[in-house]
């Protein structure tokens, strides 16, 4: 499905990403672990196509991002740390608007399963630009699946929630790992990890130090593995 060769990528004098390749099978639910500034974003945002890499290649389905770019990024859901949602429009306008941009059908409809699903109903037609990061943060969540993407690009997903909202994400990535979506996903949280992901990928300096499915999941084994890893 999505296969990184020898990745890299440079910012000035700095080297973000050394040499990365990476092959994610359809269907694989991956989380990324690593320190900050380990490159675990950047290559989301490489496979996204919102930066380009400064050597290396990531092909989705066999095709490069920039051969195609319009149709491989309509296959792309993408969670980042900007919302890209807009804080004059309400959870409706904000949906219909992504979906429309998707030609999502019956659009409205979808729209508010969706702002169900993630416990928004209430504050539906409100315009988002007084909602907690917490609420923000589900709506983006919608906002990436909306056209029921067949990647899901997932970078900290699970800040800013409180533990409700942590389930409710999690019933969300389930769903979407039961439709076949292929899921990358950056966290910082062990437990999340293992309850939603069945592959964990550990970075360190731009560097995989590990790549490993979860046979066991036991939080404690994956924190001491990563520090292991890590240090």
């Amino acid at each position: 499905m999505i296969v990184i060769k020898e990745l890299n990528k440079t910012i000035g004098e700095k080297t973000i990403l050394r040499n990365v390749s990476l092959q994610v099978d359809k269907g694989d639910t991956v989380g990324i672990l690593g320190p900050n500034g380990a490159g675990k974003s950047t290559i989301l945002k490489i496979i996204g196509g919102l930066m380009k890499p400064s050597s290396g290649t990531v092909k989705i389905e066999g095709q490069k991002i920039k051969d195609n770019p319009l149709e491989t990024k309509k296959r792309i859901g993408f969670l980042a740390h900007n919302s890209y949602l807009y804080d004059h429009f309400s959870p409706l306008e904000n949906l219909k608007f992504f979906g429309k941009l998707y030609n999502v059908e019956n659009c409205e409809v979808k729209a508010k399963d969706l702002i169900r699903e993630v416990g928004l109903t209430y504050f539906m037609h409100e315009p988002i630009r007084s909602f907690s990061r917490g609420m923000i943060q589900r709506l983006a969540i919608a906002r990436a699946i909306i056209h029921d993407p067949e990647i899901l690009i997932l970078d900290e997903p699970h800040t800013g929630l409180d533990q409700h909202a942590v389930t409710l994400l999690n019933n969300v990535i389930l769903k979407m790992k039961e439709k076949g979506s292929t899921i990358l996903m950056v966290t910082h949280d062990f437990a999340q990890t293992v309850e939603t992901c069945d592959r964990i990928v550990i970075m360190k300096h731009g560097v995989i130090l590990d790549d490993f499915k979860v046979t066991n999941p036991d939080v404690d084994m994956i924190y001491e593995k990563y520090v292991e890893q890590v240090g």
